[in-house]
C-alpha cells in the first residue's frame, strides 16, 4: 500500500456539500488502494486551483436547500446529511449540478491517467462443468471481439498450466511478480475455489477465494443474523457502525494482516447482493470492485458452479443455507450458465468505464477444457489480427506476456 500522506488542500472556496464528501474520503486514507489515493490527489490539486465562480450554481442550489453552518458544518458528511439531501425538494437539481461539475472535472483528471497508460489484461475463466459448448458462451459479447480456435490438451488439468503458466512454464509466475513490483495491488486473482492458488505466489499479488474465506463468511452471516433478530440497532447509522466492527480475524484468512484488503473483503461480503451466499456473485462483485477501486494491471477471474438456492431461506437475512434446511445441496449447472452470461458482460463493461483500461486492455474469455475462446483486444494485440487457425494455449499465454511487456 502507498505510504504517502493524504493531500493537504484548502477547500474553503468550494460549496460544503461538495467539499465535505472529499474531506470524508481523505479521512479514510489508510483504507484506500493506491489508485484511489492517486485519484484523490489529482482531484485535490484540481480543486485547489479551481476558481470559486465554477461553483456559483451549486452555491445557489445549496441556499435554496437550506444548507447552512448549523445544518451542515464544513468538513462533516454523515448519514443525517445524506438523508437531508435525499429528502430535500431540490435534490434532483442538486444532483444534476454535481453531475455537471464532475462532467467538467473528470475528463481533465482522466487525461493524466491516459498519458501514463500501459497495456493491461483481464482474463475471465469459466468452469469445465458448464452444460454448453463454446458456441453458447459469451453470447452477449459476441459482437465485441473475435473467437479464437484452440488446440487443447487431452488432460483438463493441464489447461490452466498451459494458459497461465505453471510447473511446465514458470514464466507466467515471473510475469505476475514483475507486474506486482510495478505497483502494490496491481495483480489480482479472484475465484470461487482454489485453482488459481498455484499461479498467485508472487509478492504483492492479491488472491481472493470464496472458499478460502468461508470461516469469515460464516461468522459474518451469524453476526448479521443476530443483529437482525435481536433488533439491536435502531437505524442505518447504528447498523453501519456495528458492521464496521466486524473485522477479519487472523485465523480466518491470510489477508487479515492487510488492512486495505481485509476491509475490501468485509465491504464486499456485506454488500447485501448475495456475495455471502452465492460463490459466483462474490467473484463477480469482487471483480467489479477491484476494477473500480484498485484498477489492477492484470485481473484473473475464475467462476465456478453455484449451488441451487434452497427454499425457506433468504438472501436478505443472511442465512447459512446448510443450516437453514436439511434439503441436500445441489449444484445448479443451468443457473450457473445463465448467471455467467450476464457476469461476463458486467466485468467487461465495468473495466471499459475507467480510463486505465480504454484502448489498451486485452480481454480473454476462456472456458476450461473448451477449444475456443473469445478475445476482445486492441488491434495491436498479437492475436487480434492473427490468422484463423488453431492456437495452442502456450501461444495465447505468450501473446498476453508480450502484450504486457513480459
Amino acid at each position: 500500500m502507498s505510504q504517502s500522506a493524504p493531500p493537504r488542500a484548502d477547500f474553503g472556496h468550494i460549496p460544503v456539500t461538495f467539499s465535505s464528501y472529499l474531506s470524508e474520503q481523505l479521512r479514510g486514507w489508510e483504507t484506500l488502494f493506491p489508485a484511489e489515493q492517486a485519484y484523490l490527489e489529482r482531484l485535490s490539486r484540481y480543486l485547489g486551483k479551481a476558481p470559486a465562480s465554477m461553483f456559483a450554481p451549486l452555491e445557489e442550489i445549496e441556499k435554496k436547500m437550506g444548507v447552512n453552518q448549523q445544518k451542515w458544518p464544513r468538513g462533516k458528511f454523515t448519514l443525517e446529511q445524506v438523508d437531508f439531501l435525499n429528502r430535500n425538494a431540490n435534490y434532483q437539481q442538486w444532483r444534476a449540478e454535481i453531475a455537471r461539475l464532475f462532467g467538467r472535472i473528470d475528463p481533465v483528471l482522466e487525461e493524466e491517467v491516459i498519458a501514463k497508460g500501459r497495456p493491461r489484461a483481464v482474463i475471465v475463466l469459466s468452469p469445465a462443468e458448464l452444460p454448453v459448448g463454446p458456441d453458447r458462451l459469451w453470447t452477449r459479447l459476441e459482437g465485441q471481439g473475435r473467437r479464437v480456435r484452440l488446440s487443447v490438451p487431452e488432460e483438463p488439468d493441464h489447461y490452466l498450466a498451459l494458459l497461465l503458466g505453471g510447473d511446465t512454464d514458470p514464466g507466467w509466475g515471473h510475469l505476475l511478480c514483475s507486474a506486482a513490483k510495478r505497483a502494490p495491488y496491481s495483480v489480482w486473482a479472484i475465484e470461487t475455489g482454489e485453482q488459481l492458488s498455484a499461479f498467485c505466489r508472487g509478492p504483492g499479488t492479491v488472491h481472493l477465494s470464496y472458499d478460502l474465506l468461508s470461516a469469515y463468511r460464516l461468522r459474518l452471516m451469524a453476526e448479521v443474523q443476530k443483529i437482525a433478530e435481536d433488533a439491536e440497532v435502531k437505524g442505518p447509522r447504528q447498523l453501519s457502525e456495528r458492521l464496521k466492527g466486524l473485522k477479519m480475524r487472523p485465523e480466518e484468512s491470510s489477508i487479515a494482516g492487510d488492512g486495505v484488503l481485509s476491509e475490501f473483503a468485509r465491504t464486499t461480503l456485506l454488500a447485501g447482493n448475495g456475495t455471502l451466499l452465492v460463490n459466483n456473485t462474490f467473484v463477480e462483485w469482487s471483480a467489479i470492485q477491484a476494477l473500480r477501486r484498485a484498477r489492477p494491471e492484470v485481473l484473473l477471474v475464475a467462476f465456478g458452479i453455484r449451488n441451487k438456492l434452497k427454499p425457506f431461506s433468504s438472501l436478505l437475512i443472511f442465512h447459512d443455507q446448510n443450516k437453514a434446511t436439511a434439503i441436500p445441496t445441489q449444484a445448479d449447472m443451468l443457473g450457473s450458465y445463465v448467471d455467467l452470461e450476464v457476469f461476463y458482460e458486467y466485468v467487461w463493461r465495468e473495466a471499459a468505464k475507467h480510463p486505465e483500461y480504454r484502448n489498451n486492455t486485452a480481454y480473454v474469455f476462456a472456458a476450461i477444457g473448451m477449444d475456443e475462446l473469445l478475445l476482445i483486444a486492441p488491434q495491436d494485440f498479437p492475436l487480434e489480427t492473427a490468422p484463423d487457425r488453431r492456437w495452442s494455449l502456450s501461444e495465447v499465454q505468450q501473446s498476453i506476456r508480450t502484450w504486457l511487456g513480459g
